[in-house]
C-alpha cells in the first residue's frame, strides 16, 4: 500500500478527480499517513515477524557491550559478585542482625535476581533516545528496542546463574526436585521485567531526565525488597498495609521464588504460600500486556521531534 508523509498535500489531477479534497484523494487511492499506527493486532503480528532481528540485536549488544574492557564478558558475573561480596560484609559481618540461615546463598540469589529486574528497567529508559539513529533510518516495530533490551539481560542472567549454581552447591545445598521451578520463575520475571521496559521506554522517550531519577527509585526498592536481608521478618510489627505492601512487592514476590526453588528449606514448613506463584503470575500478565499497550499507544512519536 502506498503511503504519503504527513501533513498530506496532494495537487488535483486532471478529469474525474478534479474538485476532490486531499482526504477523498487518498481514501480513493488507497494512501495512508507516513507512520500510522497500526492496530494493536497489526502490531504484534509485525512484532512477531521481526523476532530473529530482535535476538540477533540482542546478542550482538551483548557481545559488543564489553569489548573495550579488558576482562571483556568477565564483568557479566563479576559485577553481581561484587556487589554479594559488598553486601556481605556489611549486612553479613558488620551488622548481621539476620535470621537467614545459610545466608551466603540466600544473599546471591536475591542480588542476581534483583539486578536482572534492574537492569531492564535501566536500559529500558534509554532504549529509544540511545538508538535514535537506528529508529530514524529504518522501519520496525519500536517495541523491539526494549523488549530486546530485556533479552540482554536475561541473556546475562543465565550466564550468571552458572556462577549462582557453584556459589549454591559449594554451600552444600543439593539440587532436588524444586530446582524444576527455577525455570517458570524466570519465564515469569521476564514478562514482568518486559513490561517494566517498555513503560519506562515510553517514558524515558518522553523525559530524558528520567534517566538520572531512576537510579534513586531503584536504590529505594532495593533496599526495602529484601534483597540483604528479610524484610517480611523486619514488618511483622508494622501497619497491616506495610505488610501487605511488602508481600505484593513484585522483586520480594520473585526473589521469593527463585529462593525457595534453590532452597525450600528457607521456608516454613519447606513450602512456599500459594499467593507467591499467584501474585508472581499477576504481576507478569498484567505489567507485560499494560506496558505493552502502554508502549504500542505512542509508536508513531518514537524518533521524531
Amino acid at each position: 500500500m502506498s503511503t504519503v508523509s504527513e501533513p498530506v498535500s496532494l495537487s488535483a489531477p486532471r478529469g474525474a478527480d478534479t474538485g476532490l479534497t486531499p482526504k477523498q484523494l487518498a481514501d480513493k487511492y488507497g494512501l495512508t499517513v507516513s507512520g500510522k499506527r497500526p492496530s494493536l493486532i497489526a502490531y504484534t503480528r509485525q512484532l512477531w515477524a521481526r523476532r530473529h532481528f530482535i535476538l540477533a540485536f540482542a546478542t550482538a549488544r551483548l557481545v559488543a557491550q564489553y569489548t573495550t574492557a579488558k576482562l571483556g564478558q568477565v564483568w557479566q558475573v563479576a559485577t553481581p559478585l561484587l556487589n554479594c561480596a559488598v553486601f556481605y560484609l556489611v549486612f553479613g559481618l558488620i551488622l548481621p542482625g539476620n535470621d537467614v540461615p545459610n545466608y551466603i546463598p540466600w544473599l546471591c540469589v536475591g542480588v542476581f535476581i534483583f539486578q536482572f529486574t534492574q537492569s531492564a528497567v535501566q536500559s529500558g529508559t534509554r532504549a529509544i533516545s540511545d538508538n535514535l539513529g537506528l529508529i530514524r533510518a529504518l522501519h520496525f516495530p519500536r517495541a523491539s528496542l526494549p523488549i530486546a533490551l530485556t533479552v540482554i539481560q536475561l541473556q546475562q542472567l543465565l550466564i550468571s546463574m552458572v556462577v549462582l549454581v557453584v556459589i549454591v552447591l559449594a554451600n552444600g545445598i543439593m539440587p532436588g526436585p524444586s530446582w524444576g521451578l527455577l525455570i517458570p520463575a524466570l519465564v515469569l520475571q521476564s514478562g514482568f521485567n518486559t513490561g517494566l521496559a517498555l513503560v519506562m521506554a515510553r517514558v524515558g522517550a518522553k523525559t530524558s531526565d528520567i534517566s538520572q531519577l531512576m537510579p534513586f527509585l531503584l536504590r529505594t526498592w532495593m533496599y526495602t525488597s529484601g534483597v540483604m536481608y528479610s524484610v517480611h521478618d523486619n514488618v511483622m510489627k508494622w501497619p497491616g498495609w506495610v505488610q501487605v505492601i511488602t508481600q505484593i512487592n513484585p522483586a520480594s514476590v520473585y526473589m521469593d521464588l527463585m529462593r525457595y526453588a534453590f532452597d525450600p528449606s528457607y521456608y516454613n514448613k519447606n513450602a512456599l504460600p500459594e499467593h507467591v506463584w499467584l501474585l508472581a503470575l499477576g504481576w507478569a500478565v498484567v505489567v507485560g500486556l499494560l506496558g505493552y499497550v502502554f508502549f504500542w499507544k505512542s509508536e508513531e512519536e518514537y524518533g521524531r521531534g
